[in-house]
C-alpha cells in the first residue's frame, strides 16, 4: 500500500475464537509525512475494538500535529469514552523532508528500524496505558534519511521477531505477512505492521 511514496503492508488475525480484534494499524500520510502507529486495546474482543477505534479516530484527527500533542489528545479522548478499556501504542511520525523519525511507545507495542545489518534501532517503550494513566512522554528521533524498515508488532507476536528482522527486497506486506505466520503467540490477538521508509537524499 503506498502512502506518501511509503510502501508499508500489515497482517493481523483476531485471537483464536474471537470475531474481532483489539489490535489495529492506522497509517495517515499528510503534507510533510506520514503518521504510522499500531494500537493494542486490553483485553480481547468487541470491547478491546472499540476502545482502538476511539484511538484510531482520534489520531487520523490532526496527524500533522506534534507527536507529544497527538499522543496527549488521544489519550484524552479515550478517557472520555465511557466504559473505554484504554490500550498501548506505539506511533512514529515520518517527515519525508527531514529524513527523520519520531516515535514513542506507551506500553509494550514492539517497534525496531532497520537500515542494515549492523544499524537498527529499537523503541524505548514506557510503562502506561492511554486513557488511564499516561508516563512522562519523550519523543525519540532518528535520522533514517537512508530509508529502511520499519516493524511494529503487538504483544500477539513473540518478542523474538526483532531478531529475524529481514534486510531484503520482499515487499512490506510480504514481511508482515511472513512474521506473523513465524511468531503470533496461540493465544491473543496479533497484529504486526512493516514500513518501507524512502531514502530522502538528505
Amino acid at each position: 500500500m503506498p502512502s506518501a511514496a511509503m510502501e508499508w503492508g500489515a497482517a493481523s488475525r483476531p485471537k483464536p475464537g474471537e470475531q474481532a480484534s483489539g489490535d489495529r494499524q492506522v497509517v495517515v500520510p499528510y503534507d510533510t509525512g506520514t503518521l504510522i502507529a499500531v494500537l493494542d486495546g486490553l483485553g480481547h474482543g468487541e470491547e478491546a475494538a472499540a476502545s482502538a477505534a476511539v484511538a484510531e479516530s482520534s489520531l487520523r484527527s490532526a496527524p500533522a500535529d506534534s507527536l507529544l500533542s497527538i499522543v496527549k489528545r488521544c489519550h484524552a479522548d479515550v478517557r472520555a469514552r465511557h466504559g473505554a478499556r484504554g490500550l498501548v501504542m506505539s506511533i512514529a511520525q515520518f517527515d519525508a523532508q527531514q529524513g527523520a523519525l519520531t516515535w514513542i511507545g506507551i506500553g509494550n507495542v514492539e517497534g525496531v528500524v532497520v537500515q542494515s545489518p549492523a544499524t537498527r534501532a529499537r523503541l524505548l517503550n514506557r510503562g502506561g496505558v492511554l486513557g488511564w494513566s499516561l508516563p512522562p512522554l519523550r519523543a525519540e528521533v532518528i535520522d533514517v534519511s537512508a530509508g529502511g524498515l520499519l516493524v511494529f508488532a503487538t504483544d500477539g507476536l513473540d518478542a523474538a521477531f526483532v531478531d529475524s528482522m529481514p534486510m531484503d527486497g520482499r515487499p512490506p506486506q510480504e514481511i508482515a505477512d511472513d512474521l506473523l505466520r513465524r511468531h503470533a503467540r496461540p493465544h491473543d490477538d496479533a497484529l504486526v505492521l512493516a514500513a518501507r521508509l524512502p531514502v530522502t537524499g538528505r
